[in-house]
């Protein structure tokens, strides 16, 4: 499965500037993975049958990606699906639950579900999101979790993260990355 996850992202290993602002090892083209609807289509079937155990009466995803694998895995969960939208500002990044959907989500069990988890902060954004109306996020599921950020996040949240699949990738801030000291050159992949 993992194999299959990283073919479709065209997974390369190098020194990337991620959107989140930190320096990571792994590049994925997180647009591709969504291309075969089968293939989504199952990927979600396995990561709603993981998460049939938690008992949510609704899943929450990030816009783009992680709400298109929100909504298969609520579709096969039997239960309703949301989503966060994405605000930018010249110094942040946020996401918002419509106002017109906050009040039916104030109370419920949700599992917050991306296509793939790094550092976190599209999941950490939609679980603040949820919180602030009265949400309780209760776990986390994506397709692939790349190295530990994620796990560690999740757990000072009080929640699980649970993925399909799992890859070793390294993360730092960019003061902190070691392939910046070495010279390595950073490259800033972007859509083409």
């Amino acid at each position: 499965m993992t194999q299959d996850l990283l073919e479709a992202m065209n997974g390369r290993a190098g020194h990337f500037l991620l959107e989140s602002g930190h320096h990571g090892d792994l590049w994925l083209d997180l647009d591709r993975l969504l291309v075969s609807a089968a293939d989504v289509q199952r990927w979600a079937g396995g990561l709603a049958d993981l998460l049939r155990e938690h008992d949510v009466s609704a899943v929450c995803g990030p816009l783009v990606g992680g709400a298109i694998v929100a909504e298969l895995v609520a579709a096969r969960l039997d239960v309703d699906c949301y989503y966060a939208q994405r605000f930018t500002s010249p110094t942040e990044v946020s996401y918002r639950i419509p106002a017109g959907r906050q009040e039916e989500l104030a109370g419920r069990r949700v599992a917050v579900v991306d296509d793939v988890v790094n550092a976190g902060s599209a999941v950490g954004k939609t679980r603040d999101a949820l919180t602030e109306i009265g949400s309780r996020p209760v776990v986390v599921g994506a397709l692939l979790a790349l190295g530990t950020r994620a796990v560690e996040l999740t757990q000072d949240w009080g929640a699980e993260l649970t993925a399909l699949a799992t890859v070793p990738s390294n993360l730092w801030d960019a003061d902190d990355c070691p392939l910046c000291r070495d010279g390595v050159p950073l490259e800033r992949p972007g859509p083409a």
